[in-house]
């Protein structure tokens, strides 16, 4: 894979009327400093396609935006909801659009962030083709499967999707799991999915964040001490005594789901720390993962903070050649 810190000469992308520009990457990577330049500089606003900075309460493990910088360009999809309040990726995609609409009506850039792989799908490639496979929902389903039953699981598929579930039988249980797991992961039925297209009326120009392995694995660290220096701990508390359930999707996040266990006594400080940092670079690396797949992402490579100015600036030259 090509990675350069510089626009080469030939585009991949045709000159639409109307095109948003992606950053992404991997967790501690430097999306929200870089993408604040570049809305700065582009005259941008900030859609979050972050899959926890939408709810409240959770600003220190989410490494969300500061009121401040949400004062200096405007945010979306930041602060939005409760941590017990169902959102998904679908919902985003549909809803992300309409602000793209919104922001172009103003004449200004819209900025697409994040580092929730299946949220920038959602969003600028609707789901025509499905999202990928969810590890925890698909191990949850199976174990489902096993205690329950085959017949009974199928049941809740043709509740929520009787189209799908006219197709199957209790042996189908490859079918019944993927039934479930779309639909958990979007909020759509799956055979919805497959017979629409979600008509996309904008060009996307994707850039993303590029660090040495060992480099980035040091930031997360590091991010990971800062988050408990700032109060990670407290938080986690604050939403415990607020009544959310650590059960919640919301919460079954790297930093809240060590949190609360370290809080019920079921491992000590040291070794939360420990899963925190681990879990985080996991995170990461499952990023990178799916970025790596998209070659529409150009990449510009990082080496140390003191690059953001640049890397901002090359990244606005960037899309000022390939965008609108």
């Amino acid at each position: 894979m090509s990675r350069s810190s510089s626009a080469s000469n030939t585009s991949p992308f045709s000159r639409p009327e109307k095109s948003v520009l992606v950053i992404v990457g991997p967790t501690a990577s430097g999306k929200t400093p870089i993408a604040l330049q570049v809305a700065s500089q582009h005259d941008g606003e900030i859609i979050s396609a972050d899959s926890r900075q939408i709810y409240k309460f959770m600003d220190i493990g989410t490494a969300k935006p500061s009121p401040e910088d949400r004062r200096r360009v405007k945010h979306y999809f930041v602060d939005d909801l409760n941590p017990d309040q169902w959102f998904n990726a679908g919902e985003f995609g549909m809803k992300g659009r309409e602000v793209i609409d919104e922001i172009v009506r103003r004449d200004k850039t819209p900025i697409v962030v994040g580092g929730s792989g299946l949220y920038v799908q959602a969003l600028v490639d609707g789901f025509f083709e499905g999202p990928g496979a969810d590890p925890e929902i698909r191990n949850r389903l199976e174990d489902r499967i096993r205690i329950e039953g085959a017949e009974r699981v199928l049941e809740e598929v043709r509740r929520i999707d009787p189209a799908a579930a006219a197709t199957m039988l209790p042996s189908n249980t490859r079918r019944i799991v993927r039934a479930l797991e779309v639909y958990q992961i979007t909020g759509v039925p799956i055979s919805q999915l497959q017979k629409s297209r979600v008509e996309i009326n904008f060009q996307s120009v994707f850039v993303g964040l590029w660090w040495e392995r060992k480099h980035l694995y040091e930031r997360i660290n590091t991010r990971v001490d800062r988050m408990l220096e700032r109060g990670l701990i407290d938080e986690v508390k604050m939403l415990q005594e607020k009544g959310y359930s650590p059960k919640l999707t919301a919460l079954q996040t790297v930093g809240y789901k060590e949190g609360f266990e370290f809080l019920r006594g079921e491992i000590d400080y040291d070794h939360m720390v420990f899963l925190m940092k681990r879990n985080s670079r996991r995170y990461a690396k499952r990023q990178l993962t799916w970025f790596r797949s998209d070659t529409r992402i150009r990449w510009f490579n990082i080496h140390a903070e003191d690059d953001f100015p640049r890397i901002a600036s090359e990244i606005c030259n960037y899309y000022s050649q390939y965008g609108k």
